[in-house]
């Protein structure tokens, strides 16, 4: 694979009128126009993202669907066209309805928030007629994963009693990691931070650092390299979990001073830390596919469209836009929305053909704009 380590872009791609390239001078922040007020959702179309190949950019101006929430954290969206929104303070799970009414689904049970702790990621599991919203949230002592039955119907959700499925995993003010997502094969990942003890990543048996892969019950899924939770090591804090068309795993990775990654995963593999941050060429680790400044970067939420990875930036305040068509790194990426929404939490590929992002501006590090912070719509176009 070819690596990119990008200090500034080294190529553009016009994005449309309203989006903003790292090739265009850098624009004074402006928000969402506080006035925008809720209205229907997009209809649901097939989302392109079944069957989906080559390289996908957005195009147009971002759409609010939803504002006011605090400190957001995972948006998952629904089949009828609404989403789940979590927020890392209060511990709240939103339902955004097809009216474009924001309500409480509920709240997850014994989240302790604090630093960077709270509740993070959430992701959607079916088995049979049930349907279950898993969290990974910060407790007492540790960060841990549990599910809830989700109940009723979309516009009217509910959350059920929440049952531990997987516990221990290190807490502390930063580096929590809490990105969960089910892959192509049916398991679970949970990405891991170091919780600030730089011993534990390069120690398959500790659960800091790591990618995890787990049974929907939350046992350590089979074929799993060290017979353990582990699926690779080396990380710092892992908060983005996608997966392309050709079936690669790719996670965004906070650095510490340097150097943000974006990493393609494999089984087995060692991704660095602490021993090398970026681009290293050290015998027996995986270098990034891409490696960003930090102040670039700060990668959370990702989402993968075709061979298209996106990743939502914090500190960079910006969307950064990666080809790994034919497995290798194509053009350079490119970034889009530089400073115009804030810091960026989330994205996804939504079943209405655009992507959603969730700002993250009231998280204690952001300069809160008027409305914030909103999940936002744009629409995408595929590149010839």
């Amino acid at each position: 694979m070819r690596l990119v380590r990008l200090v500034a872009v080294a190529g553009c791609l016009l994005l449309g009128p309203a989006s903003a390239s790292a090739c265009s001078p850098a624009q004074p922040p402006t928000a969402v126009p506080p006035s925008v007020a809720p209205t229907d959702l997009p209809e649901p179309v097939p989302t392109p993202s079944a069957g989906a190949t080559g390289w996908w950019h957005p195009s147009g101006a971002p759409q609010a669907l939803a504002s006011g929430l605090a400190a957001p954290w995972s948006v998952i969206p629904l089949d009828g066209g609404g989403a789940l929104i979590s927020q890392r303070d209060d511990g709240s799970v939103l339902e955004l309805t097809v009216s474009g009414s924001v309500r409480s689904a509920g709240v997850v049970p014994d989240v302790v928030s604090g630093g960077e702790s709270g509740l993070h990621g959430i992701a959607l599991h079916a088995e049979g007629d049930d349907r279950w919203l898993y969290a990974y949230h910060g407790a007492r002592d540790d960060n841990r994963v549990v599910r809830m039955p989700l109940l009723g119907d979309e516009g009217a959700l509910s959350l059920g009693e929440a049952d531990v499925v997987f516990e221990g995993i290190p807490r502390a003010s930063t580096h929590n990691g809490g990105r969960i997502a089910f892959g192509p094969d049916g398991f679970l990942y949970v990405t891991t931070g170091d919780a600030q003890n730089r011993d534990a990543p390069q120690d398959p048996e500790a659960l800091g650092g790591k990618i995890l892969r787990l049974t929907a019950e939350g046992d350590p899924a089979a074929g799993n390299p060290w017979n353990n939770a582990a699926w690779s090591i080396g990380h710092r804090n892992v908060q983005g979990l996608a997966w392309t068309s050709d079936g690669a795993m790719w996670a965004s990775e906070f650095g510490q001073n340097t150097w943000d990654e974006l990493n393609r995963i494999e089984a087995g593999a060692n991704y660095g830390w602490p021993v090398v941050e970026g681009v290293a060429q050290q015998d027996g680790m995986v270098d990034p596919a891409v490696a960003w400044a930090t102040h670039e970067a700060s990668p959370s939420g990702i989402a993968a469209l075709g061979e298209t990875v996106f990743v939502a930036g914090l500190r960079g305040e910006r969307l950064w836009v990666v080809d790994t068509r034919a497995g290798s790194l194509g053009p350079a990426p490119i970034s889009a929305l530089t400073g115009e929404h804030g810091r960026l939490r989330d994205v996804v590929v939504a079943p209405d053909g655009g992507l959603w992002l969730l700002t993250n501006n009231t998280d204690g590090r952001g300069s809160p704009r008027a409305g914030d912070d909103f999940l936002l719509r744009i629409s995408l176009e595929q590149v010839p």
